[in-house]
């Protein structure tokens, strides 16, 4: 997705970089897009003002494969926000064997984390590849820095390591040929050359303590300060060394307080999370039972989305500003048999409507990254030139229509199913035939239509 100045995006501006991807669902865009909108506008507050003015939290119902999930990673791409997604029924009550759901802000900081780091390593990348060169060129003229000699006696040990000294014109002379080594090396002249680098490895604690993760405890970070940092050696080319060595030196030159102390900020202010299957731990009205678990879940999902300070490694982060997008079918169970104090944290309620066959037409011609535009890349390739015929990708949209009509509906992710096995011969013979096909009606009755007529075939198939 295009990188857009998000202070500078109206709802409608919003909605339009989503419909690039995302086929209907106008509600809900209308939704995210407002909630997203009223953050910028929070960022605008008096200090006295802001702290008051919470984010909407918002509850999409829809089938499977209507595009719940795609609709929050994108507005989250779109606001560079930290995004996470969950599954509810990961979770479970306190006191029972699963995953805690505070572990969910944890990740949404590690995300966060990631992306701050992945921004200051770009800032810092041509100082970082003026280092990755200066590394390489003293494996190539090893002799234009002075050398620290091992110490041959215990006078010296004490007196500290004594430097290899060379006359003046050695020195010119090695600074010569470093910078004409230099030159070769920024032009490409010696990327096939083998060269040795020294590379730390990852020092990966023996120690595993369940449930220390959980408690906001890093115990590899804790002990990767006492033990001792392993150095190896690698043979690579030059070209090779370029990539491992540069985010190794633009590593080196961030300022991990600057950056955890951004990711936090960005985290608490603008962080999304995605909670998936929220209706598989709501009660069904009137049952007991095993549901009580299920209510239990809820009731620990209920502080964090309150407002709370979940404990990490990296420090105590509040999530009263987080937006939190929850989903479901809600097939079997309604929105209002989550517990009341949940159903009010989500006060905006969107319903996204089942995929029609003209639905799936247009997703498979319109996004950006519609599936037929990724198959026609990937088989380019190898050198076969894919053409999709209109009548061709209206029979695809047709049977994954019908297959979800009468199998069971999984919505647009019947086309992945559908697409993969008309183009299935195709892609396996690709590497061995270079030519054009087109892909029309005939061609895809031809892969499919006795698969799709079989009932007990295309339950198991497709």
């Amino acid at each position: 997705m295009e990188q857009l100045n998000i202070d500078e995006l109206t709802p409608r501006m919003i909605v339009r970089e989503l419909d690039k991807y995302i086929i209907g669902q106008n509600d809900a865009k209308k939704s995210v897009s407002v909630a997203l909108r009223n953050r910028v506008r929070r960022q605008k507050l008096s200090d006295d003002l802001k702290r008051d003015v919470i984010p909407k939290n918002i509850l999409m119902m829809g089938p499977t494969g209507v595009g719940k999930t795609e609709i929050a990673r994108r507005l989250a791409e779109l606001a560079r926000a930290p995004f996470v997604k969950v599954e509810a029924t990961r979770f479970t009550e306190v006191g029972y064997v699963g995953k805690n759901v505070d572990s969910m802000i944890r990740e949404l900081v590690d995300t966060g984390i990631n992306m701050v780091k992945q921004e200051k390593m770009r800032e810092v990348e041509e100082k970082a590849r003026y280092m990755v060169e200066e590394r390489i060129l003293d494996y190539l003229v090893p002799g234009a820095h002075p050398k620290q000699q091992q110490p041959k006696n215990i006078f010296e040990l004490f007196q500290g390591p004594q430097t290899q000294r060379i006359s003046p014109e050695e020195s010119e002379q090695q600074k010569s040929k470093r910078e004409q080594y230099r030159e070769r090396l920024r032009k490409g002249d010696l990327d096939q050359l083998d060269v040795e680098i020294e590379v730390e490895e990852q020092t990966q604690s023996m120690v595993s303590i369940p449930g220390m993760e959980d408690m906001g405890i890093d115990m590899s970070s804790m002990l990767g300060g006492i033990l001792p940092k392993k150095v190896k050696k690698k043979r690579m080319t030059v070209s090779e060394a370029k990539k491992a060595l540069l985010p190794v030196e633009s590593e080196k030159l961030l300022d991990m307080d600057k950056v955890v102390s951004e990711a936090i900020d960005r985290v608490e202010n603008r962080g999304i999370v995605f909670i998936d299957e929220i209706d598989k731990v709501t009660s069904r009205s009137g049952l007991h039972g095993p549901d009580v678990s299920r209510e239990g879940v809820q009731r620990d999902l209920l502080p964090i989305i309150e407002g709370t300070t979940i404990n990490t490694k990296y420090g105590p982060v509040r999530t009263d500003f987080i937006l939190f997008v929850a989903a479901g079918a809600f097939s079997a169970v309604k929105p209002s048999d989550l517990i009341p104090e949940l159903q009010g944290r989500f006060p905006i309620r969107v319903e996204l409507s089942a995929l029609n066959e003209e639905d799936f037409y247009r997703i498979l011609t319109e996004p950006k990254n519609a599936i037929t535009r990724q198959y026609t890349a990937l088989l380019d390739t190898e050198g076969v030139l894919v053409e999709f015929t209109d009548d061709g990708i209206r029979e695809i949209a047709q049977i994954a229509f019908s297959l979800n009509e009468r199998i069971e509906n999984i919505g647009a992710r019947r086309l992945h199913t559908v697409v993969e096995r008309v183009l299935e011969d195709l892609s396996f013979e690709a590497p061995e035939v270079a030519d054009e096909v087109v892909i029309n009606k005939a061609y895809v009755d031809d892969k499919i239509k006795d698969v799709v007529d079989d009932q007990d075939l295309s339950t198991y198939i497709l």
